[in-house]
C-alpha cells in the first residue's frame, strides 16, 4: 500500500463541496432565477438536440426508519397509503412540465432515488412507470436504475423494474459491523445484502452496485477491512466507496445522535479510504472518478476510457442528456444552462401543484462564466485533467487560478501547464480541494460559517 502523507490531510483537510454541479448550491443565484428563465433553459434542449432524449431523476421520500447517516431529504413512516398520492403528485408535476416543453421528450435515463424507492410496492412503482410513460416514450437505448434497500427489496421488486427495461440497482452497505451499523441505525446482515445482489443477478441486472462508507462513527480500519473484504465476495459490479459527510447542521437528518469524538479522525479516516482503496484495486476493480470503482465489464469503465463519464446530481453516470427532470420533493433538474430544486416538504409540494404551479424552491440560471467554469470542474471531477487550450475553455481569471494551484504542484498533488493541468496519482484523493482554485463563485464570497462536509 502506497504510504500517505499525514501533513497533506491534515493541510488540506477543509470544508468543500463535492462538486455535483457548479456553481454548488449554496452559490445559486435565486435572485435572477424565474420560472420562465428555467423553462426557457430546458426548451433550448429542442434546437441543440434532434433526439429530444431527457433524464428523470425521481425522489421517493419515504423510508420506515431513520438511517443517522443520512442527509438527504426523508419522510419518517409505516404509513403505506401515503404511495398513492405521491405517485399523482409526481405524474402531476410531470405533465405541468410537458405542457410547458416545446418538444416531446424521449426518456433514456431513470434514476429513483430517495429515501428508499423500495418502500412502494412493485405494482404501485409500476404504476407510476406507467403514468410517465404515458406521456412520454422510452428511448432505444435506456439505461434506468434504482436505488435499493437490501432489506426491502424483494424479487417482485426487482423483475417488475427489470419488465420496463431498468437494468442498474444500488444498494446501500455502508459498513458491516453491527456497532457501526447500531450508531447509524442501519441493521441489514451480510445475508440480506447477498441475497439482494443474486436476485438482482438472477433477474437479469446488467450492473449491480454497493456503496460503502468510510468514517463513519465507531467505525475502525478493521471494520473497513471487513467490510470491502465482504463486498468483494460479493463482486458487485460498481461500488461507490464514499466518505461519510458529517453536517449536523441540515435540518432534518439525524446526525446529532453521536458527537465529533465518536467519528475518525482526518489521518485515520484518510488510512481507511487507502486500504480500501488497495483492496479494490488488488481485486481487480479500476478507479473511476472521485470514491467510484468499477469492474471493467462495467459500462461506467468503459465510460471512462470513452470519455462520456459524466457527473450530476445523481453521481457518476456513463452516459449524459443535456436535459435532466428533477420530479418529487426536493429534487434538482439540470438542463445544463440551469439548474432548479424543488421544495423540501409534502405540504408545501402537494400545495403547489393543487395549483397547478411547478413547485420549485430556487435555481441558478448560468451565466457565461458559469458555463466555462462548469465544464473545467466537471473535467477534473471525470477525468483528473483539464485545459484551456481551447479559446472557448478561457476565462480572465486563469492567472489567479494558477497561482492557487502552485501550492498543489509544489505538495505534488497537480502538475500545472501554460494551457492545462494533470492531477496526479497522489492528488486523486485531494481532488475537490483540485477543484475549489477553479470555483470563483466561493473564492469571491468565501463563506463565514460551514456550509459544506470536510475533504477528507
Amino acid at each position: 500500500m502506497k504510504a500517505f502523507d499525514p501533513q497533506l490531510v491534515a493541510k488540506y483537510n477543509v470544508a468543500g463541496p463535492r462538486y455535483t454541479s457548479y456553481p454548488t448550491v449554496p452559490y445559486w443565484d435565486n435572485t435572477t432565477f424565474s420560472e420562465e428563465g428555467w423553462i426557457n433553459s430546458l426548451n433550448l434542449h429542442a434546437s441543440q438536440d434532434s433526439s429530444n432524449e431527457i433524464s428523470l431523476y425521481i425522489h421517493l421520500p419515504f423510508c420506515e426508519s431513520m438511517c443517522t447517516f443520512c442527509g438527504c431529504t426523508k419522510r419518517i413512516t409505516k404509513n403505506h397509503t401515503l404511495e398513492i398520492p405521491y405517485i399523482n403528485a409526481v405524474l402531476k408535476e410531470f405533465q405541468l412540465y410537458l405542457n410547458q416543453l416545446t418538444f416531446q421528450p424521449v426518456v433514456k435515463q431513470i434514476h429513483l432515488g430517495g429515501g428508499t424507492p423500495t418502500f412502494f410496492s412493485a405494482e404501485n412503482l409500476g404504476k407510476l412507470l406507467d403514468g410517465v410513460f404515458a406521456f412520454a416514450k422510452a428511448s432505444s437505448q435506456t439505461a434506468f436504475s434504482f436505488e435499493g434497500h437490501p432489506n426491502s427489496t424483494s424479487k417482485e421488486h426487482l423483475e417488475l423494474l427489470k419488465s420496463y427495461g431498468f437494468n442498474r440497482v444500488c444498494y446501500g452497505v455502508q459498513d458491516y459491523n453491527e456497532t457501526v451499523q447500531k450508531a447509524i441505525n442501519r441493521i441489514q446482515p451480510f445475508e440480506h445484502v447477498q441475497q439482494a445482489t443474486q436476485m438482482a443477478r438472477d433477474a437479469g441486472y446488467e450492473s449491480v452496485g454497493h456503496d460503502v462508507i468510510y468514517g463513519l462513527p465507531f467505525q475502525n480500519l478493521d471494520h473497513v477491512i471487513h467490510t470491502i473484504n465482504q463486498t468483494i465476495r460479493l463482486r458487485p459490479d460498481r461500488i461507490a466507496f464514499y466518505s461519510y459527510a458529517h453536517v449536523p447542521w441540515i435540518k432534518g437528518n439525524g446526525q446529532r445522535g453521536y458527537d465529533e469524538k465518536d467519528l475518525p479522525t482526518a489521518a485515520v479516516k484518510r488510512k481507511q479510504y487507502e486500504i480500501g482503496k488497495q483492496l479494490l484495486l488488488e481485486a481487480g476493480y479500476v478507479e473511476i472518478g472521485m470514491d467510484h470503482f468499477a469492474l471493467p465489464t462495467d459500462e461506467l469503465h468503459d465510460s471512462m476510457l470513452n470519455g462520456s463519464l459524466h457527473r450530476n446530481f445523481m453521481g457518476y453516470t456513463s452516459s449524459k442528456t443535456e436535459v435532466m427532470l428533477g420530479l418529487g420533493v426536493s429534487a434538482i433538474g439540470d438542463s445544463w444552462y440551469g439548474f432548479a430544486q424543488n421544495v423540501k416538504t409534502l405540504k408545501e409540494y402537494y400545495a403547489a401543484l393543487r395549483n397547478d404551479k411547478l413547485p420549485l424552491l430556487r435555481g441558478h440560471l448560468l451565466n457565461e462564466e458559469d458555463l466555462i467554469i462548469r465544464k473545467h470542474i466537471l473535467n477534473l471531477m471525470c477525468r483528473f485533467e483539464t485545459s484551456w487550450s481551447d479559446q472557448n475553455l478561457r476565462f480572465p481569471q486563469i492567472p489567479d487560478v494558477l497561482i492557487q494551484l502552485k501550492e498543489l504542484e509544489k505538495d505534488g498533488l497537480v502538475e500545472l501547464f501554460h494551457d492545462r493541468i494533470i492531477v496526479t496519482e497522489s492528488g486523486k484523493p485531494f481532488i475537490r480541494n483540485i477543484c475549489m482554485p477553479f470555483d470563483l463563485r466561493l473564492q469571491r464570497k468565501l463563506p463565514k460559517v460551514q456550509l459544506f462536509s470536510m475533504t477528507v
